[in-house]
C-alpha cells in the first residue's frame, strides 16, 4: 500500500511580519517546522503502514523552495520512507488552487498511490482548500475532518468525520483523499535511528517539466484569487471595567450597551 502524505513548511512563530511591498509573509531571519496538522497525517499514514504491512511505504511530499528540505527530513525523522520536492520558479506565488494542482501533478508521477492524507489546514493560511482541492484534480473520492479510521485495506476504508455535534461514519473506496482533525492521534517523536536515516535518505527534487504540469495553471498565472492587501490588525484598545454587585453590574452594562447602540 502506497500512501501520500502532503505537508508544508511553515514559520514557527506567532510574531507574523508581512512585506507591504509584496503582502507576501516575511520568512527570512524566521525559523521554520512542518505544519503542525501535517504532523498528524504523517502519524496516521505511519500507523496504517505498520498495520497493512506488507510492501506499505509511505511518501512525504511538498511543494516549495529548496529549504523545505529541512521539513522534509523531519518526516523520515519519524518513520517516513521517500521525500519528494516539487520545486521551481513557476510554482511561485500560488493560490490554494494552483497549489492543489501542482500537487496533485506531483502524485500522478509517483505511480500507484492508494492514499493521500492531508492535514485539515496549514496554519499560516487556515483556509482547508488544498486537500479536497488535490481530490478534485486528480478526479479521487475525498473526505475532510477524518478523526478516525476504524478499518482500511488496500481497496476501501471506514472513517469517522468529525462534525459540530458527534461525527459520521463513512466508507469509501480507495484511492482515495483525507484530511484529518488533530483528534486522531498523537504524532510520535523522532527516533535516534530515524534521525540518523534522515540525513543520508536521497531526495527527489520535481520541477514543472517533470511533473508535465500546465504552466497556465501554475504559480501566480494559475491563481484564481490574489492577494490585494495585508495587514497586521491594529491592537484594540480602550474597554470599560464594570466592578460592583452582579445585579448592579448587569443593569450598568445593559445601560452602556444601549447607549452605544449595540442593543435596542
Amino acid at each position: 500500500m502506497h500512501i501520500v502524505v502532503c505537508i508544508k513548511q511553515v514559520p514557527d512563530t506567532t510574531e507574523v511580519k508581512i512585506n507591504p511591498q509584496t503582502n507576501t509573509l516575511v520568512r527570512e531571519g524566521v525559523s521554520s517546522v512542518i505544519n503542525p496538522f501535517d504532523m498528524y497525517a504523517i502519524e496516521e499514514a505511519l500507523r496504517i503502514k505498520e498495520k497493512v504491512g506488507g510492501d506499505s511505504k509511505v511518501t512525504a511530499l511538498s511543494m516549495g523552495p529548496g529549504q523545505v528540505e529541512t521539513a522534509l527530513r523531519d518526516a523520515v525523522s519519524m518513520g517516513v520512507d521517500d521525500i519528494v520536492l516539487l520545486s521551481d520558479r513557476a510554482f511561485a506565488g500560488a493560490d490554494t488552487l494552483a497549489t492543489s494542482y501542482t500537487l496533485a501533478c506531483g502524485i500522478k508521477k509517483l505511480g500507484q498511490v492508494d492514499l493521500v492524507l492531508c492535514g485539515k489546514q496549514a496554519i499560516d493560511g487556515d483556509t482547508a482548500q488544498v486537500g479536497p482541492g488535490i481530490a478534485v484534480h486528480l478526479n479521487l473520492p475525498q473526505i475532510a475532518w477524518v478523526k478516525k479510521i476504524v478499518e482500511i485495506s488496500s481497496s476501501s476504508a471506514k472513517v469517522q468525520r468529525m462534525m459540530d455535534e458527534g461525527y459520521d461514519v463513512l466508507e469509501v473506496s480507495l484511492p482515495a483523499v483525507f484530511t484529518v482533525v488533530k483528534e486522531i492521534n498523537e504524532p510520535r517523536m523522532p527516533s535516534l535511528k530515524g534521525k540518523m536515516r534522515a540525513k543520508k535518505v536521497e531526495m527527489k527534487v520535481l520541477k514543472a517539466s517533470d511533473i508535465e504540469a500546465d504552466e497556465k495553471k501554475l504559480g501566480l498565472n494559475g491563481s484564481a484569487t490574489q492577494v490585494v492587501k495585508i495587514f497586521n490588525p491594529a491592537p484594540r484598545s480602550g474597554g470599560k471595567t464594570f466592578t460592583g454587585e452582579p445585579e448592579v453590574i448587569v443593569d450598568e452594562l445593559l445601560e452602556h450597551l444601549k447607549k452605544d447602540n449595540i442593543i435596542i
